[in-house]
């Protein structure tokens, strides 16, 4: 029988030793994931980077299918996320406009403004995730979207549901939180027909590429894709990178002295920082593929995981060290392929503005209490964080 995945739990910020000895010996190794079974894991940056990009690895093959995976949940319905070819690149077109460089940039100020207010409210010390890296990301994503603030506790318990990996969640619970999420994007969907509104929301309900409008199923599960991906991978992130700067001084000390080396630091960050608990999404190879050291048979599940492809030395030497002078290049934090994040250009506004701020504001910022990471879920981040200043 294949080894277990994942190898261990997972560790705060820390990758499983495993990996850099795969991604030397055996970068595509079968293992037996925590639900559907066996599959292909894929741990090194040009195997990964291969699979993410090549059309013959379907997410679409996933739908409804007790696949390998990482979390309890089977893929119940078509979306972006599960959509290939031609349907994925129709989804694309129609929501791509509100994450360009120009549209994001016009973003800016309001991302500013939220900064500033959230940090002004900071208790020192004070909680950094209750006060501003969670809710910060929340409000850009629920006014880009136009989903009332107000409802953010309700959905932030339906999404870490949906997020749930072994030790987390129950399926049961897991499927609650989509059955939740779905009820209420679908009542967002139908105020959004009655009274038409100028957001995000509002645009896809009223949305047609040549001529072809969104189903409501899709319209929902699109609703319900950028609400969780827009709020919780940005603020763990966020949050992570606060972390890593406190273990790391010199780098922090150095951001604060030369603030215009923030965007290629985020960058090193987006590559340093392990996001995921483990593997990705699961893909299915159409048709027998070499895949490095494996030939990947038609029918086969193969996994990526992202986190390590990005410390592979044979892509950046030394990089399970953080360099913030180093040229970063293509790392693979937000993806590759067609389902390259949506949100990325996003996601690298909100973490400049962010951290941009904090390392102005409060020069004295330092780490209360020690870190305890959440348990149980696909993206790793901190329960609380408490600092003062």
């Amino acid at each position: 029988m294949a080894p277990t995945y994942p190898f261990s739990e997972p560790d705060g910020l820390t990758l499983d030793p495993t990996y850099e000895r795969l991604r030397r010996d055996e970068p595509v190794s079968r293992v037996t994931f925590p639900y559907g079974g066996e599959g292909w894991l894929v741990t090194s940056y040009e195997e990964t980077k291969f699979v993410l990009g090549d059309p013959r690895f379907s997410r679409a093959r996933t739908v409804n299918r007790d696949v390998p995976r990482m979390q309890p949940l089977i893929a119940p319905g078509e979306s972006i996320l599960t959509h290939d070819g031609a349907d994925h690149a129709r989804m694309r077109r129609l929501v791509s406009k509100a994450f360009t460089v120009r549209r994001v940039e016009e973003l800016r100020p309001r991302a500013q403004q939220i900064t500033d207010e959230l940090l002004d409210r900071l208790d020192n010390p004070g909680d950094l995730v209750e006060g501003f890296t969670m809710p910060f990301p929340i409000t850009i994503i629920c006014e880009l979207l136009g989903v009332p603030f107000e409802d953010r506790d309700d959905f932030r318990t339906w999404s870490n549901q949906v997020l749930s990996t072994v030790g987390g969640y129950t399926p049961e619970q897991a499927m609650h939180g989509l059955m939740k999420l779905h009820a209420y994007f679908t009542e967002l969907v139908a105020i959004r027909r009655a009274h038409p509104t100028d957001d995000l929301m509002g645009a896809l309900v009223a949305a047609r590429d040549n001529d072809d409008r969104l189903s409501e199923d899709e319209l929902v599960r699109f609703g319900i894709t950028l609400l969780v991906a827009g709020h919780e991978t940005t603020a763990n992130m966020l949050a992570n990178s606060v972390i890593t700067l406190f273990d790391h001084p010199d780098a922090m000390k150095s951001l604060r002295e030369h603030p215009e080396k923030l965007p290629n630091a985020i960058e090193e960050l987006l590559r340093f920082v392990p996001l995921g608990s483990g593997a990705g999404f699961t893909r299915i190879a159409t048709e027998d593929v070499q895949v490095g050291n494996a030939l990947v048979k038609e029918g086969d599940a193969v996994l990526v995981v992202v986190s390590s492809a990005n410390h592979d030395e044979s892509v950046y030497p030394d990089g399970a060290e953080l360099d913030l002078e180093r040229e970063v290049g293509q790392h693979l934090q937000f993806g590759h392929g067609i389902h390259f994040c949506l949100g990325a250009q996003l996601a690298r506004m909100e973490l400049q503005v962010a951290l941009g701020a904090l390392l102005r504001r409060m020069p004295g910022l330092r780490l209360e209490e020690p870190v305890e990471f959440r348990k149980g879920s696909l993206v790793r981040g901190p329960v609380k964080l408490v600092v003062a200043w």
